[in-house]
């Protein structure tokens, strides 16, 4: 058998994951001797077989942590998968990654917000590392996906690479195996559970030169990528949000308490960008419909004081409310109209 299969073999067994796995490679001297060690049954070593059959019909590929392909950053972590499974452009894995998280009920300018942000990244050569989530983490990768090119982004997924969740994101799953990559450390086929998602938060952060963290309140699970990433020694930006919003809890929290830089736009990291546009300019289709945009916030207005301030007739508000409405930017609640 391959060494690949002995490597498998012991990763498959119960009870053994990175720590145990060093160990006994360590004890035995080999994959081969250490499998051995084991006493795996047929049944075991038939579904390691199938998995890898199955894994070489989708084209998915595994990278051991001895291979020049395994990304050093993944690699320099203390109890790092000893296998991955990969899945798309395997260029994508010899850029620079940079991890962009944040809370699956993200904001539409917090979306956007990522979005142009991970494009700028993009723009600059970096790929944007995020977990196919919804909310933050497809504003990244989409924003990625924005770029020119075929290693813009990727996914760190809980379960089997092959295993597309959620399905509210299966187009975008395609589309980041046509332009990025996809990575799991979980066998081919395996669905995920609630534990697999904090490991692969972990990975997030591993892979990653840097972690940005968008809106998250404090039982996120983009917070526990964030301490990842400090624990890690990677360096740790945050988005600031408006302090009403339980979403800017974690990003905020972290930037008052020194943990976490202070992220105002892509000038923080390309200043002297001169083709650079401000962020949260894009779809934006009308001086008018900023003006009011401008001034909603997390309190209701209604459209008559909105016509007060911003010196409008209530026709135009009107007009102006449902373009912004459309576009997913305000909500009209009790009270009048919000921004999202």
């Amino acid at each position: 058998m391959s060494e690949l299969f002995e490597r498998l073999l012991i990763l498959r067994t119960p009870k053994i994951g990175p720590v145990k796995y060093a160990e006994i490679i360590s004890k035995f001297g080999s994959a081969s001797a250490a499998a051995a060690s084991l006493q795996t049954n047929d049944s075991m070593r038939d579904s390691v077989m199938r998995e890898m059959d199955a894994a070489a019909k989708l084209g998915i590929i595994y990278i051991c942590d001895d291979e020049d392909l395994y990304p050093e950053n993944l690699r320099a972590i203390k109890n790092h998968p000893p296998v991955i499974t990969a899945r798309g452009n395997m260029d994508t894995l010899k850029k620079q990654m940079v991890g962009m998280v944040g809370t699956r009920h993200a904001t539409a300018a917090g979306m956007e917000f990522m979005a142009n942000l991970a494009q700028k990244f993009a723009e600059h050569g970096f790929a944007i590392v995020s977990g196919m989530a919804m909310g933050s983490d497809t504003a990244a990768h989409r924003g990625a996906l924005r770029t020119p090119g075929n290693t813009q982004t990727v996914a760190v997924l809980g379960g089997g690479v092959d295993y597309i969740w959620p399905l509210e994101n299966e187009s975008l799953y395609f589309e980041i195996l046509e332009r990025g990559v996809v990575l799991s450390e979980m066998p081919v086929g395996f669905k995920p559970t609630g534990s697999n998602f904090v490991q692969r938060n972990r990975w997030i952060a591993g892979l990653s030169k840097m972690l940005i963290l968008g809106e998250a309140d404090m039982k996120s699970g983009s917070m526990t990528t964030a301490k990842f990433a400090t624990e890690s020694n990677r360096d740790l930006w945050a988005i600031p949000s408006h302090p009403a919003d339980l979403r800017s809890v974690g990003p905020n929290s972290l930037i008052a308490s020194g943990v976490a830089k202070l992220c105002m736009g892509e000038s923080d990291f390309f200043p002297n960008d001169k083709t650079a546009k401000k962020l949260n300019t894009k779809n934006k289709n009308s001086e008018s419909e900023n003006e009011v945009l401008d001034k909603l916030g997390t309190i209701p207005l209604s459209e008559s004081v909105l016509a007060q301030i911003v010196k409008k007739s209530i026709s135009e508000i009107k007009r102006d409310l449902v373009v912004l409405e459309l576009r997913g930017v305000v909500k009209k609640t009790d009270g009048g109209y919000i921004r999202l």
